[in-house]
């Protein structure tokens, strides 16, 4: 089974985002921060991160920026979930090297669930 982590700090979503995903058949792990998730990559690598970019402290792009750093985290398929959608953080997510961006009020929860399988396959 395919383990994702999904960074988001607010509760309503996580939670929302997390059914939708488990149920279309992935173990899914929220974690509240981007330090969070820091520490859980110490223990174990997800298959693929959704990431949010507005976060408490260290805010995605910094996230991704550190990760990136890292050769064991950078292979880390990263798909960008996020209310902010200027062109310029889509194309500095992009520059990041993620996946790909979904901006929550374009997307339905079913359509996330078809680019996190494009981003595993």
């Amino acid at each position: 089974m395919k383990h994702i982590f999904l960074i988001e700090d607010d509760p309503f979503l996580s939670e929302m985002y997390a059914k939708k995903i488990s149920g279309a058949g992935f173990e899914v792990e929220i974690l509240g921060t981007a330090e969070d998730a820091l520490r859980k990559l110490e223990q174990t690598q997800p298959d693929l991160i959704l990431l949010d970019i507005v976060l408490p402290k260290m805010d995605g792009f910094e996230f991704l920026r550190t990760i990136k750093q890292h050769e064991v985290y950078q292979k880390i398929p990263v798909l960008i979930l996020s209310n902010v959608g200027q062109k310029e953080e889509i194309q500095r997510g992009l520059e990041l090297g993620v996946k790909g961006y979904i901006v929550k009020a374009q997307f339905t929860p079913s359509e996330i669930i078809q680019k996190i399988n494009q981003a595993l396959s």
